[in-house]
């Protein structure tokens, strides 16, 4: 089977592997979209952290079930998604129902091969039921998922200001969540294009360019002089993420989807004094999962709306930097895998 791996930062190489064969409490999918998220990118760059080459990308992933043991309710040929998030089981972590930040976690496509290839193997623990969903949609329920996670650790009040820092696929998908959760969206970022997504496709009615010099006073306006009660960053850029400790109100939840990999650093008596609460959302749950795919069954978001580009799997090679380009407006784009028999 054909595989498309990153040899190092900046270089991708296709390559033949051999098909996953099915072992002990595993399942075999035949990849059928591949959606390309954040983490795909700063891999590419270099940038990423926990991450080591090769490697072979892509964790956004559906495709069809051909076989699989160790699991009942699930039937071959039916289309899956799957917690690209492979947990121990018995660490501190996983023990207190935090799967997601396990302190042996395997995230697929970043610590072990993703699935920018034809057939991929997973623990059949991870699979998730397509429950009719199309495949463009399926593959993009672990990004939504991304966003949920970090919308349920800031515990939103109805009514409540949350500025979401970044409009990517990840920002767009809190942005979602958090109008599901009841709270009023600020969309925060440096490209004008994309926070015009916003306005036209999220009904988000706040927006603030980042690079704008009043931001401050934006806020302050938006908020009644309150300014946010809850933070989302969502871009995993280092200046960003410190220049928010600005924003917060008193009392406010500061949550840090987005990763990099430097030192973050803030005032301490200007954080002090508004008993700020700074939390990191790593990864999501089987219950964000669950809770998306409902979401999206009742029609609450549609996030095929976000895919701007599209590809087949022989293409990337040569797109894959062009979607690194600001200017090429890339929201999201989804590799599609040939439909070769099973």
């Amino acid at each position: 089977m054909k595989a498309l791996v990153c040899n190092q930062p900046g270089e991708f190489e296709y390559s033949i592997k051999a098909r996953p064969e099915l072992d002990k409490g595993k399942a075999i999918i035949k990849i059928k979209r591949i959606g390309i998220c954040g983490t795909d990118l700063h891999a590419y760059e270099g940038t990423q952290p926990f991450f080591t080459y090769p490697r072979i990308l892509g964790h956004e992933l559906s495709g069809l079930l051909v076989d699989f043991d160790g699991v009942q309710g699930f039937n071959g040929g039916e289309a899956v998604t799957f917690l690209p998030y492979f947990n121990c089981g018995e660490c501190v972590a996983c023990r207190a129902g935090k799967p997601n930040c396990c302190t042996q976690i395997q995230v697929c496509g970043v610590h072990v091969d993703g699935g920018m290839t034809e057939y991929i193997a997973v623990p059949s623990s991870s699979l998730v039921h397509g429950e009719g969903l199309s495949y463009d949609e399926l593959a993009l329920v672990e990004p939504l998922a991304i966003g949920a996670h970090g919308v349920k650790r800031a515990d939103i009040k109805n009514g409540e200001f949350v500025l979401v820092i970044g409009a990517g696929p990840i920002g767009l998908g809190t942005m979602e969540f958090v109008r599901i959760a009841g709270g009023k969206t600020i969309a925060m970022d440096v490209n004008e294009h994309r926070l015009q997504f916003c306005r036209e496709n999220l009904d988000v009615r706040h927006t603030v360019n980042a690079g704008s010099e009043n931001v401050t006073e934006q806020l302050m306006q938006i908020t009644n002089g309150d300014m946010p009660t809850v933070i989302i960053d969502a871009t995993g850029n280092l200046n960003a993420i410190n220049n928010a400790f600005q924003y917060m109100a008193h009392g406010a939840r500061y949550v840090l989807v987005g990763l990099q990999k430097g030192d973050i650093s803030f005032a301490h008596p200007e954080f002090h004094k508004r008993e700020g609460t700074l939390m990191s959302s790593r990864n999501a749950t089987r219950q964000d999962f669950e809770h998306v795919i409902s979401c999206l069954k009742k029609k609450k978001i549609d996030p095929t709306k976000y895919i701007t580009h599209r590809v087949k799997f022989d293409e990337v090679k040569h797109e894959f930097e062009n979607w690194l380009n600001p200017e090429n407006g890339v929201i999201k784009a989804m590799i599609e895998m040939p439909n070769s028999p099973i």
